[in-house]
């Protein structure tokens, strides 16, 4: 997938030495989580999301056909907890500081940036290559979580922003440390649906219902002209807006969420016991799936901010829109 969702390798292949092609494929199964890390609370900031039956997917007809947003099936899905927030630039920061954990755009010594955000100072850290099909994503030297427009920007004033420029990879550590795990693409669906039967967002079907912003993406033209009439241009804080029914924030639009699946646009499309139960992906394939959208979407270019649209890139891929929330199997029941 490319454009304002992921921008995909670059020509040739990726321009630093020791950039990972992909990782080995992890075995069939609900990921686990290690608690070798220092979260005693792993369920603090979390939902119960009851167990049950949801229809998931779309047929509708502004879907993506070629992202297998198709078709709509039952799915059944044990209980899980999920986080109501997307995690913050603090929490990242607490969880780098704890293990000394470099990400893989700071090994890499650089990740995509959206030209409108970089500045005098990072301007002149533009590496020499392009993504053709999105030729608005730079890639930037020093861009990282901890600048997230490269050279002469922090994160220090979005503290309660979420953490972007994080891999799958960098995810999944994260998760581990915190004692969770990413959700699988089924339960990041169910979460995100709040309980609504095939409704087009979190919270309905009406994007802006009675005129109010329900999400953080794109108005304008994209991608030159942002109004920012939702109130933001580039990130939202994670509390931003109201919250769909489970009361879990900004499950549409701001960033973009890793889930634990590899990506497949027929995988599931055949019912049986795999696909219909506890769904947890194929065993392989091209890139880990991404949901929610993202800040820069738009309904002329992208509208995968809808609830039942997906993308995918490559596990060590790294851009300004990408984000993690969590997943954590329920707490065991006391005697």
């Amino acid at each position: 997938m490319t454009g304002c969702c992921a921008p995909g390798p670059l020509p040739g292949g990726q321009p630093e030495p020791g950039r990972a092609a992909a990782v080995p494929p992890v075995p069939p199964g609900r990921p686990a989580a290690s608690r070798a890390g220092r979260a005693a609370r792993p369920h603090r900031g979390m939902v119960l999301i009851p167990g049950g039956p949801f229809l998931m997917g779309t047929d509708a007809p502004d879907s993506v056909a070629a992202d297998g947003e198709h078709p709509v099936r039952e799915v059944f899905v044990p209980d899980f907890c999920i986080d109501a927030k997307a995690v913050t630039n603090a929490q990242f920061a607490s969880f780098a500081k704890a293990t000394g954990y470099r990400t893989d755009a700071e090994r890499y010594g650089w990740s995509f940036v959206f030209h409108q955000f970089v500045g005098d100072e990072a301007a002149a850290r533009v590496m020499d290559a392009r993504v053709p099909e999105a030729p608005w994503w730079l890639p930037v030297q020093g861009a990282s979580w901890r600048a997230p427009e490269g050279p002469g920007s922090d994160f220090s004033a979005r503290q309660n922003h979420p953490v972007v420029h994080v891999s799958w990879s960098d995810a999944q550590a994260y998760a581990a440390w915190a004692g969770k795990r990413l959700p699988t693409e089924a339960e990041w669906e169910k979460a995100a649906r709040g309980g609504l039967v095939q409704a087009r967002f979190p919270w309905g079907d009406d994007l802006t219902p009675r005129g109010a912003h329900r999400c953080n993406i794109w108005q304008g033209r994209f991608p030159t002209l942002n109004t920012g009439d939702d109130g933001f241009a580039g990130t939202a804080p994670v509390s931003a807006y109201r919250p769909n029914r489970f009361g879990l924030y900004n499950m549409a639009g701001n960033v973009w969420e890793w889930c634990a699946d590899w990506f497949s646009p027929d995988w599931h499309a055949e019912a049986h016991e795999q696909t219909r139960r506890d769904p947890r992906g194929p065993a392989s394939g091209l890139g880990r799936v991404l949901r929610g959208g993202s800040y820069l979407c738009h309904a002329s270019y992208c509208n995968r901010y809808r609830v039942a649209a997906r993308t995918m890139s490559t596990p060590e891929s790294t851009t300004g829109h990408i984000g993690i929330r969590c997943a954590a199997d329920p707490p065991a029941a006391t005697a």
